[in-house]
């Protein structure tokens, strides 16, 4: 699986980590030492997301229905938490330093395709 900005045309991650269910999305990245550049843990649904116990800071982005970025977080430092976006369906959980250089922006389509 790819995560894709369609409005800029660039990969954001190649290899994602799908937390579609109870047990995923409640261990998310607890005990992990970091996301490797190209990796990415989608998180669906959620509507917010936290830092607690993480060694690691990481790049968020919220998603809506219609797949547009409805709200960005950038190197979200360890043991915080993020707004509760309403709008999102899904989060997706980026190194950090992601995002800055693909100019990804609020109002930016996301795909998560299989190939």
């Amino acid at each position: 699986m790819r995560v894709i900005n369609r409005t800029r045309d660039v990969l954001l991650a190649d290899t994602v980590i799908m937390a579609d269910s109870f047990i995923p999305r409640l261990v998310g990245l607890l005990g992990r030492l970091g996301l490797p550049p190209g990796w990415c843990l989608v998180l669906k649904p959620c509507r917010s997301v936290h830092t607690m116990f993480m060694s690691f800071p990481i790049d968020i982005l919220f998603v809506n229905r219609d797949d547009r970025v409805v709200k960005m977080v950038h190197s979200m430092p360890p043991f915080r938490f993020s707004p509760i976006v309403r709008e999102s369906c899904l989060a997706v959980e980026l190194p950090a330093g992601t995002l800055l250089p693909t100019g990804t922006k609020e109002g930016d389509t996301i795909i998560i395709s299989m190939g």
